[in-house]
């Protein structure tokens, strides 16, 4: 390689790790990991571009973002720390380049509802942070392939680069659920005492009136509870 070559390809490397920068303020999940899947996707030429994060209480991976469109699957699809190529990158912190027969190596954990466990090549890079691993970039091609140093460690690159981002945004998605939570149990705790008042019920028996005819109008309990609120607030 020739120093025209070299300096190039450092242009592009340089390149594709300011756009994912532009991305580490991005404060919502779903949508920081899509990106991630776009870039990453791109410096591979992947067929398919996973992405695990760590869950909450750290005792596993969960399925978050896909390049192929797999709704069902994401925050369905779990692996244990060690569990399967994905589960050892990320307990290992150390990446994995399969140019063929991926889903022969004796790591790999097969999904059927995943037809990408089918494709040939498969490379696997941790995302990390200074206290540890985040989660794991994990990408895939139909047929063999040979993925290079510029490409693996470019991805590396990519899973040291947004690694802080990632927890920063699971942390405020993990606080808005926590919100969501209570805001929730303070409106079926109002929507029981207006039941109780009404037609005469204990505690129990309004909250299973209340989950009779979530099961009967199929809606959702927080939906009936607003519902009570809002009759409510019209008397």
């Amino acid at each position: 390689m020739n120093n025209n070559t070299t300096i190039t390809a450092l242009q592009q490397e340089l390149t594709l790790l300011y756009r994912v920068a532009q991305h580490l303020n991005t404060l919502e999940i779903d949508e920081l990991l899509a990106e991630i899947v776009i870039i990453a996707s791109e410096v591979t030429s992947a067929d398919s571009c996973f992405i695990y994060v760590v869950d909450q209480e750290k005792k596993g991976l969960v399925l978050r973002a896909s390049k192929n469109p797999h709704k069902t699957q994401l925050r369905s699809i779990k692996m244990q720390l060690g569990e399967g190529i994905t589960g050892w990158v990320a307990r290992e912190q150390k990446a994995v380049a399969l140019s063929s027969g991926a889903s022969e190596d004796p790591r790999f954990k097969y999904f059927s509802s995943l037809p990408e466990d089918r494709f040939e090549a498969f490379l696997s890079v941790p995302i990390v942070n200074k206290t540890g691993v985040v989660g794991v970039i994990n990408i895939q091609h139909k047929k063999p392939r040979t993925y290079g140093n510029q490409e693996i460690r470019l991805l590396t690159g990519i899973g040291k680069l947004v690694g802080g981002a990632i927890e920063n945004a699971l942390l405020i998605e993990e606080t808005l659920a926590l919100k969501d939570a209570l805001e929730f149990r303070k409106t079926l705790d109002r929507a029981k005492g207006i039941l109780m008042k009404q037609k005469h019920l204990t505690e129990q028996e309004a909250y299973s009136f209340l989950r009779s005819e979530s099961m009967k109008e199929r809606k959702s309990i927080k939906e009936l509870a607003e519902a009570i609120l809002l009759v409510e607030r019209l008397r």
